[in-house]
């Protein structure tokens, strides 16, 4: 049993590791059996106290104590008994009872090897004594969570509590972190990444609200998250320190709800209702999101009296099967047949959906353009594959896009910049949208919706192709040719700047890497070692998808659904968190890195293993290139000011820093210093900022901002797709 606080104050022993407790004595049995024979109570006590009887031998004989053992401590309750006492009495405070009643459940669930068996073999009893705050950890255990990422504060210290106690049972695992945006990013990297799913526990808010701003993330990439917020009190006995200042209820539930599901727990027993919600939210089978789960600083410390934990959900929601409706498929199908130029744009429901989709392809003869959270779907170099396409873009994707008379949509939410603000289509006739979603399916005009499950569904409709007729005929044929032609014109362009790698930079006033070369060789080097690359918002970001150069899935997640500056860095802690522990590389522009430097402190005070690679070109390069574009000069998104970042980080005991120098050579170098330290490291790299064309990859589609809206709403409307 975990040790018991110091300072309870009860002047009790220890308590025992094994105890029987029981609870509404009935008051036909006010006796206690030893040895065959009762022993009278010679002292009057109130109704309703709980008392400890020592028992000195084994006790039979008597319906109160189903199991005991000699010498054993046992709690009584003695409500509804009248006039009755025994020697020996010693008495326990509520906090003790309650202490030791948790220390018991972890102790059993550890006892067993978890919660569920636990409770299948009766270790664990389903009816228990607990509060509100224990039974939410039981009920996320049931779920499957047990990484609990914390900033804790006078919010949620009761939840501390419970997890102080389960975590040294080895139960679940509990990881401060110094801001609650950090913990947010990471636990949506490690459901993405791994599967896993996480906790974020804060206090009512400040706290909260940094966190609220990181579940944008989750969000917006369809990631299943738990966020833990304390919140104002129940019974409103005045303004809570911290609450929104003002005369309303339920103003920190209105605000969570706009970004996800959520629910206050202002009554302690529909933790179970909450729980399914959450259930239903977090682990969705096609669009899951964050979860926030309200708890009241007066609600938290509740008991609950013989809880049933049946009420606890457990299990994933069933998944769609494929999109239903015959002729639906067959109006599709016959689009495809007489189709001339067929372009399929994936997006993130499609993660599962590889195969069917190449096979898919083959047999409608499609171009296949991948949203930047599906690089790897198909293998970099597959003769279909188009890599980007959108308002950033490539040549070859962009092209796919603008010359298709028929639009396959697999799984993408068609965001401004993945369709170039619905101007992307520029020939399209007819879209058939297969999504899990009814209003994603629903986005376009002229569009055959298939609403189902994207691989399953991909299977079909390639099935009905074959049925009505469509055969591949002779390849390549020339739809093939003109998109090959233009990706290897794409490969061209971008070897042009590989092959020149550096460029003088005014502001460094030296000959630095630029940013496609730069991406390239660590992403290059990231891919060999099998690591994971996490790329942050800004030039970084773009520059990135548009270098990758992925096989498979889950080699790099760039967080293109919110573009959230800090992200990466950030990311690089679920590389603690993880079952299945891993490596990674975050790709950070200085701006992004300097929103969240956390990673720090907290990556090496909880074991993370990676490289954060600062490209550091001292400001906001994407928004000083989109102003350059739009108005010919740049304003407010640099600064100038020499950071020394390698002495930063070498700041931080434990952290290993190194300077990336201005070559391919020095930049690879420095890399394999990061690796061999197989601890935290960063990479401190100069790159270049200026009007040469070789230090950028461009951007080939339109977007609806700044001057550029009266003609990119002008052309969509003109589209009326």
């Amino acid at each position: 049993m975990p040790a018991r606080a110091a300072g309870n104050g009860s002047g009790m022993r220890a308590c025992p590791s094994r105890f029987v407790v029981l609870k509404d004595t009935p008051a036909e049995c006010p006796l206690l059996q030893v040895r065959g024979r009762p022993w009278l109570l010679d002292r009057k006590l109130a109704s309703g106290v709980n008392v400890w009887f020592r028992v000195a031998v084994s006790v039979t004989g008597t319906c109160l104590l189903p199991r005991s053992t000699a010498g054993a401590f046992v709690l009584m309750s003695m409500a509804g008994l009248k006039g009755s006492s025994m020697s020996q009495i010693q008495r326990e405070s509520r906090a003790d009872y309650v202490y030791r009643q948790r220390a018991e459940h972890a102790q059993l669930i550890s006892a067993a090897g978890g919660i569920e068996t636990a409770l299948a073999t009766g270790t664990l009893s389903s009816r228990i004594d607990t509060t509100t705050a224990e039974l939410i950890v039981l009920g996320l255990l049931r779920q499957g969570v047990s990484r609990f990422i914390c900033v804790l504060g006078h919010g949620s210290t009761e939840i501390g509590e419970v997890l102080r106690i389960y975590q040294a049972a080895g139960i679940v695992r509990t990881i401060h972190v110094r801001h609650e945006t950090a913990a947010s990013h990471a636990a949506a990297a490690l459901r993405w990444v791994t599967g896993e799913t996480a906790a974020v526990v804060t206090s009512i808010g400040p706290g909260a609200l940094h966190a609220l701003a990181g579940s944008l993330v989750p969000a917006s990439n369809g990631l299943g998250v738990y966020y833990l917020f304390g919140d104002e009190t129940s019974e409103d006995e005045g303004p809570n320190m911290q609450q929104i200042p003002r005369h309303e209820q339920h103003l920190f539930l209105r605000l969570c709800s706009a970004m996800g599901d959520a629910y206050t727990l202002h009554t302690p027993a529909a933790v179970g209702t909450a729980l399914r919600r959450g259930l239903t939210a977090v682990c969705h089978p096609t669009r899951p999101g964050p979860m926030f789960l309200l708890l009241p600083l007066n609600t938290q410390p509740v008991e609950l009296s013989r809880f049933n934990l049946r009420e606890l959900p457990v299990g994933a929601p069933p998944g769609p099967g494929p999109a239903v409706g015959t002729e639906a498929y067959r109006a599709a199908a016959l689009a495809l047949i007489n189709a001339e130029r067929v372009v399929i744009k994936a997006g993130g429901g499609c993660r599962s959906a590889g195969p069917a989709i190449a096979r898919f392809a083959d047999v409608v003869d499609a171009a296949v353009v991948l949203s930047p959270l599906v690089t790897g779907l198909l293998p970099f170099d597959h003769p279909r594959n188009m890599l980007i396409g959108g308002a950033k873009g490539t040549i070859c994707g962009n092209y796919a896009m603008e010359q298709a008379d028929v639009v396959v949509v697999a799984g993408a939410r068609a965001v401004c910049q993945s369709d170039s603000s619905r101007t992307g289509y520029l020939r399209a006739k007819t879209v058939i949208n297969i999504n899990a979603d009814l209003r994603a399916a629903l986005h376009y005009s002229d569009t055959i919706p298939l609403v189902g499950d994207v691989a399953a569904t991909v299977e079909q409709l390639t099935k009905f192709v074959l049925d009505s007729g469509g055969k591949p005929g002779p390849r390549p044929t020339p739809w093939t040719k003109a998109c090959q032609e233009q990706r290897r014109m794409w490969e061209e362009f971008k070897g042009e700047r590989y092959r020149n790698p550096v460029l003088f930079d005014d502001m460094w006033q030296a000959t630095v890497l630029t940013q496609p070369a730069a991406i390239k060789i660590a992403s290059d080097w990231a891919r060999a070692r099998g690591a994971v690359a996490f790329f942050d918002a800004g030039d970084v970001q773009a520059n990135g998808f548009q270098v990758v150069e992925d096989d498979c899935l889950g080699q790099t997640f760039t967080e293109t659904g919110a573009s959230y500056m800090g992200f990466a860095a950030s990311a690089v802690l679920s590389t603690a968190l993880s079952d299945s522990p891993f490596y990674a590389v975050a790709f950070s522009g200085d701006g992004s890195f300097t929103m969240n430097p956390q990673i720090l402190i907290d990556g090496v005070a909880h074991g993370a293993r990676g490289c954060i690679l600062v490209l550091d070109n001292r400001r906001m390069a994407a928004i000083s290139a989109l102003q350059l574009a739009q108005y010919g000069a740049e304003h407010a998104t640099a600064d100038g000011i020499p950071v020394d970042y390698v002495a930063w980080a070498s700041a931080v005991a434990g952290v290993a820093a190194f300077h990336g120098g201005y070559t391919p050579e020095s930049l690879r170098a420095a890399l394999e210093q990061a690796w061999a330290q197989q601890g935290l490291s960063l990479v401190h790299l100069p790159v270049y900022y200026g009007a040469d064309p070789l230090g950028g990859l461009g951007a080939f589609g339109r977007w609806n901002v700044g001057n550029w809206v009266a003609d990119t709403q002008r052309l969509r409307h003109d589209i009326g797709l």
